[in-house]
């Protein structure tokens, strides 16, 4: 095992922002927002004691500001004592029926603004944005989304597009992580690491979201054996977990968000495995539901006490 680059007191844990609406009251995109609805977004941020927050562009797109607005973004992030480590570029998938080339242009100019504005990494994956069924439904998880083909040509544009990304990336000083999430060729371990094998490149790996695949309500792959195919390849980690039940024979399955401690997933185990593999990025706390920003710091709490100590 490998000396961990850092203690429990220095190693980056940073927050999502699903607590935070991507909208003002108005209903104005908190893109195109005013000052004072960021510098609310980034208050509430450390009231909760984070000075990491990973910026999805579901709020905030880096690649589309203006060079005075992205200043007077970061000005108030920093105002707050707020970095942004890495950016996640969310439902924008390069091999998206008939979106996928503009979504590679996207993609590239997102990991420039990365760039620019000092990040580390540049996140995303490949699924796709909600289907009608998911947008109605209370968990989005409980309904069928996109999914990718069983198609040896998509799976090389795959490939050799993400390949594409993540060569600017290095180029630019980024690492680039590649979210699991079902349906998309990242949906399972063994799908996963296939990709990340035949892109080939030391700067790409992967985000091992194993949360959002023991969230479905289908039969899944033991989480267990999940990590261990996946974790030797990760270099930046969303960390959530949920409540898990189901039917002996597969007939029914539910799952609900709760705290890291208190779900499915033994992060006690996970955690040591990754850090004994050699693990080095940044823990990036999410949830969905409730009080996003209070379960996230209780869960940087919770994985900090299961790193080394100084």
């Amino acid at each position: 095992m490998s000396t961990p680059p850092y203690t429990a007191e220095t190693w980056p844990i940073a927050t999502c922002l699903h607590g935070l609406r991507p909208t003002t009251e108005e209903g104005v995109p908190l893109h195109d927002a005013g000052a004072e609805a960021w510098d609310d977004m980034f208050a509430q941020v450390a009231d909760v004691g984070f000075d990491l927050a990973e910026l999805s562009d579901s709020h905030v797109r880096p690649a589309d500001l203006d060079p005075v607005r992205r200043d007077e973004f970061l000005s108030i992030a920093a105002s707050h004592g707020v970095r942004l480590p890495s950016i996640h570029v969310q439902r924008q998938s390069v091999i998206m029926p008939g979106e996928g080339e503009r979504n590679l242009e996207y993609a590239h100019r997102t990991i420039d603004a990365a760039a620019e504005w000092g990040m580390e990494v540049f996140s995303t994956g490949l699924h796709q944005p909600f289907s009608a069924a998911q947008r109605e439904a209370l968990w989005f998880w409980t309904a069928q989304g996109p999914a990718d083909p069983d198609d040896r040509e998509v799976w090389q544009t795959a490939v050799s597009r993400l390949r594409e990304l993540g060569t600017h990336a290095a180029e630019v000083g980024l690492r680039m992580s590649l979210e699991m999430y079902e349906d998309t060729y990242l949906g399972t371990a063994d799908g996963a690491v296939r990709l990340v094998e035949e892109i080939g490149l030391d700067s790409v790996g992967l985000n091992p979201d194993v949360g959002n695949l023991i969230r479905l309500h289908r039969p899944i792959e033991d989480w267990r054996e999940m990590y261990a195919k996946t974790l030797p390849y990760a270099n930046y980690w969303h960390v959530k977990n949920y409540m898990r039940d189901e039917a002996a024979d597969g007939s029914w399955a539910t799952a609900v968000p709760t705290t890291a401690e208190g779900g499915l997933i033994n992060y006690r185990q996970v955690v040591r495995e990754a850090l004994a593999a050699g693990f080095d990025g940044i823990f990036l706390m999410e949830q969905y539901g409730g009080d996003s920003l209070g379960v996230c710091a209780t869960n940087r709490d919770y994985i900090r006490s299961l790193l080394p100590k100084g």
